[in-house]
């Protein structure tokens, strides 16, 4: 008689309310060769630097370089690499040098680090509503308490916070101040400077996200949050080589102040070690072998067209009484329906007619509004977004 096997044990209770990413599901729908997807936030893969980048690699790999390349290297990163990210960051009005630095897997690895040295169960983390749908997942799954600050149309409310802060004595704020994902806003800078100064009265880290703010089509940069007075020992400031040279790269990089830099480097040498030497020697490479900002500029130009093509249009394909906002940069536009439609439905009735887009709802950390919707521009050229919003009225006109 075979004896009955005993179950191994249960996964671990923090799984319990974290789910796949609608995102995410939504683009396995997304694959069929004729859908037009305003779904993916992905940079457009016929301008990424190929050629760049293969030089890069070949030169990485090349009998006198490849040992190195292909070794162990330093938790921290390269020190060539991030001597060029910390002068990137001062070009942007943050001071920083290369010791304030650490290179991460994507700037998704800095948000599990600084969840790791941050958090523990229950405690409170302050997020725009609504917001970066991975942050919340990230800070979910370490048991953190999402408590939603107030927004409008120019992002988070920084007169809101010392209430939220004395009731639920949050951890930290996580915003995305410049080309928000998922509503394309930017936090004027007056708004920057009250959140930097409540910030340092009332004892809160920051947590500033900054993958987009490179992609600016309209207006003046703004600076950073961690510029600020009163910010700079309390603010985590976060970035991508994934939006403005290759997201397969996966080289993303903090600037945190010595308090918490040393926690965040153990946590990440407890999770992988370092970042990828011959990813990291080759994004240095390409970095110091090209102008990285000549090649923004061209993506900003080409984004530009992009965009502008999506909202001159969106009017007639959307329901009459629909709002959209006009982001000055990124990769988002934020719309809402009227009364009464429901963007889950719509989408449905939209993948019928082979094109996509995202519901607003999965960004909330609570009270979702079901109206809302996000549609990305960057993916497709002028004439196919055309097309796809041609779709979007057919899909619109089935519905109502």
């Amino acid at each position: 008689m075979t004896a009955m096997a005993t179950p191994p044990p249960q996964l671990s209770a923090r799984l319990g309310d974290v789910r796949s990413s609608p995102v995410r599901d939504i683009l396995e729908l997304t694959q069929r060769d004729a859908m037009i997807s305003f779904a993916g936030g992905l940079p457009a893969p016929e301008l990424f630097p190929a050629e760049l980048v293969a030089e890069a690699f070949a030169r990485a790999l090349a009998p006198t370089h490849a040992a190195r390349a292909l070794q162990y290297s330093s938790t921290e990163g390269d020190p060539r690499l991030r001597a060029l990210l910390a002068e990137r960051f001062r070009g942007r009005g943050l001071p920083c040098d290369a010791g304030e630095l650490l290179v991460t897997t994507g700037s998704q690895q800095a948000l599990g680090l600084l969840a790791a040295v941050l958090l523990d169960p229950g405690d409170a983390v302050l997020v725009e509503n609504p917001s970066y749908l991975a942050a919340l997942q990230c800070f979910g799954f370490a048991g953190a308490r999402l408590v939603p600050v107030p927004c409008d149309d120019e992002g988070l409310d920084p007169e809101a916070l010392p209430a939220l802060i004395a009731e639920h004595a949050p951890k930290f704020l996580y915003v995305v101040p410049t080309f928000q994902n998922p509503t394309g806003r930017t936090l004027p800078a007056a708004r920057r400077a009250r959140l930097a100064q409540i910030a340092a009265e009332h004892g809160l880290w920051i947590v500033e996200d900054d993958p987009y703010g490179e992609l600016r089509y309209d207006g003046a940069p703004l600076a950073p949050i961690g510029s600020h007075a009163g910010a700079a020992d309390r603010t985590v400031t976060i970035s991508s080589l994934s939006k403005v040279l290759a997201p397969g790269l996966r080289i993303g990089w903090l600037r945190a102040p010595a308090g918490i830099l040393g926690p965040l480097t153990i946590a990440k040498q407890a999770a992988d070690l370092h970042t990828s030497t011959v990813d990291q020697v080759a994004a240095r490479t390409a970095l110091e072998s090209a102008d990285l900002d000549a090649h923004i500029a061209g993506l900003c130009d080409e984004y530009r067209g992009r965009r502008d093509t999506l909202l001159d249009g969106l009017a007639r394909a959307l329901p009459a009484g629909s709002q959209f906002n006009r982001p000055e940069g990124g990769m988002f536009v934020w719309g809402r329906l009227p009364d009464g439609w429901d963007a889950s439905a719509l989408l449905r009735a939209a993948l019928t007619h082979d094109v996509a887009f995202v519901p607003g709802h999965p960004f909330y950390a609570l009270q979702a509004d079901p109206r809302t919707l996000r549609l990305s521009f960057t993916t497709h050229v002028p004439a196919e977004i055309a097309t796809g919003l041609a779709r979007l009225r057919r899909a619109v006109d089935a519905v109502a």
